[in-house]
């Protein structure tokens, strides 16, 4: 199976295959209810992560919320 590139954060990666969008959150180790995403400059209801396909050319941003004062 060919490899798809993608966009994350302004680099550009390769996945061996498809994965949604919450397998690629697991996959670095994060927790779904923390980080904001959007897919090609739509944001994402969280309730959408587990059926939404990362595929071959998206663009992503990840986003974990700062707090601070």
């Amino acid at each position: 199976m060919p490899m798809i590139t993608l966009t994350i954060n302004g680099k550009e990666l390769q996945l061996e295959e498809p994965v949604t969008v919450a397998g690629y959150i697991t996959s670095l180790g994060l927790d779904t209810q923390h980080v904001a995403v959007a897919r090609n400059g739509e944001v994402l209801e969280r309730s959408d992560f587990v059926s939404v396909t990362l595929a071959e050319g998206d663009t992503v941003e990840v986003v974990r919320p700062v707090g601070g004062g």
